[in-house]
């Protein structure tokens, strides 16, 4: 596979951690480079996991797999987005901050969510009797360095609308991650 193919492949892929990281960087109130790379490397690490599993598994799990992967993404992204939308409305529960969702479990449980439909690209790879761990590892880098990307235009954006708007921006960010779970859903019911 010539690396044209695996970049167009990546940057699909790569696509609703870029969405979460931009809705992460418009929620988070500090993101330091250590939260920034925790971030990025996790969605990275999970978009290279996930094509490895895929292509290991082959055509055995295939249909297994695809007939639930989508309610997976759904219900994970959906969960934090609940959390969030609840935080913009109820800002003097716990903290009084926005989820944080370059924390562990949440951070855990979108890079999961985003990483789902590269496991069916590995499975894709599978099939087509191709070498697995170069594409992974470009998909891997290519959503890592996505990823600290849309952090970095979250983080412009929210300061632009910081006058007064952090419920807003909690809300925002909490649809946006709804929208990208119902995306999945709805892309993988009726296609």
């Amino acid at each position: 596979m010539d690396l044209t193919t695996v970049l167009f492949i990546a940057v699909g892929l790569s696509m609703d951690a870029f969405a979460v990281s931009v809705s992460a960087g418009m929620v988070v109130q500090r993101i330091s480079i250590r939260h920034g790379f925790r971030a990025s490397f996790s969605f990275g690490s999970w978009q290279f996991l996930m094509p490895v599993l895929g292509w290991l598994a082959g055509s055995t799990v295939e249909d297994a797999i695809a007939s639930y992967d989508h309610w997976v993404a759904f219900a994970l992204l959906s969960f934090v987005a609940a959390r969030m939308i609840w935080g913009s409305f109820h800002p003097g529960d716990g903290d009084g901050r926005a989820v944080d969702i370059t924390k562990a479990v949440p951070l855990l449980a979108l890079s999961i969510a985003t990483s789902i439909d590269a496991l069916a690209v590995g499975l894709s790879l599978a099939f087509l009797r191709t070498e697995i761990v170069y594409p992974s590892l470009v998909i891997g880098v290519v959503t890592f360095l996505i990823s600290a990307t849309g952090l970095y235009i979250g983080k412009r954006v929210s300061r632009l609308l910081e006058n007064g708007l952090e419920r807003g921006i909690g809300l925002l960010g909490g649809l946006i991650l709804l929208g990208i779970g119902t995306r999945i859903l709805v892309d993988h019911l009726f296609s």
